[in-house]
């Protein structure tokens, strides 16, 4: 069978409306719409930036606070580590003070006494 003569890729005719101003003005109310949206995005973005802004200052605030908290309980812990050592030395003291009171009353001499306690 032979072919048939003439392209097929053909423009077919398409019925055409002639009502271009309505299509026109139903797309730039779409426009409008959207870009009212991205008016109401772009007001709260911002509302958020300055949230987020405000949020970030009391944080610093508060880390500043934590900072200064934990030096001074370094300073407490430091402290309460001195007083603990000073009262065991105390003791320590007061119980080589009665073991030599002990071995006086027991008559040793202070030459035995001195070899005990090195």
């Amino acid at each position: 069978m032979p072919r048939p003569k003439g392209s097929k890729n053909k423009v077919k005719a398409t019925k055409v409306t002639a009502d271009f101003a309505a299509q026109i003005a139903a797309k730039q109310e779409e426009k409008a719409a959207v870009e009212a949206e991205i008016l109401k995005v772009a007001a709260s973005i911002e509302e958020l930036k300055t949230d987020v802004k405000s949020l970030n200052a009391d944080l610093k605030a508060k880390k500043a606070s934590v900072k200064k908290l934990d030096k001074e309980v370094a300073k407490l812990e430091a402290r309460q580590a001195a007083a603990a050592q000073k009262a065991a030395e105390a003791s320590k003291k007061a119980e080589a003070e009665d073991v030599l009171k002990k071995l006086l009353a027991s008559g040793v001499s202070a030459d035995e006494i001195l070899e005990k306690l090195k």
